[in-house]
């Protein structure tokens, strides 16, 4: 596992997680100076990995979210406080998503599951029984008289 929960199948592989930009490129990708970067880090709003010296690695995540921040702080002017919260519970939305997902597929299971053991129990059923059938109630009258001993 990565520092951010995320599985990483091959060390070499690079995908939109990989933390491969110094601060001095995230920055210039992202059109921010390196100190509005470090600040971000500092407040929580994009949360670099780091090295074993403790120098931060940017992925291209980060890039968007800091290009995302930097949006939503010029173009709407949000604070950045705002701007922290609304990034909270945009992973929150994305972490409830996920798990609807999980739980979509484990009642899928359940359902699955549940059904073959209906079946199970249908083909366990003696074939001397004749299954009952509700009569549907009619208004007739049906007298019943004994037989007369003759």
């Amino acid at each position: 596992m990565d520092s951010r929960g995320g599985q990483r199948r091959n060390p070499y592989e690079l995908t939109e997680e990989s933390p491969v930009y110094v601060i001095s490129v995230a920055a210039q990708l992202s059109g921010l100076h390196p100190q509005t970067l470090r600040q971000y880090d500092r407040l929580g709003l994009v949360s670099p990995d780091r090295t074993p010296g403790r120098g931060r690695r940017y992925s291209a995540r980060d890039i968007e979210l800091l290009r995302t921040v930097q949006q939503l702080s010029q173009d709407e002017g949000i604070n950045l406080a705002g701007i922290k919260r609304i990034i909270e519970l945009e992973n929150q939305v994305a972490a409830l998503q996920q798990r609807v997902v999980e739980l979509q597929g484990a009642l899928e299971g359940a359902a699955s599951a549940m059904q073959q053991r209906e079946a199970a129990v249908h083909a366990s059923y003696r074939r001397d029984l004749v299954p009952y059938h509700d009569v549907q109630q009619t208004s007739a009258l049906v007298v019943w008289r004994p037989k007369r001993p003759e």
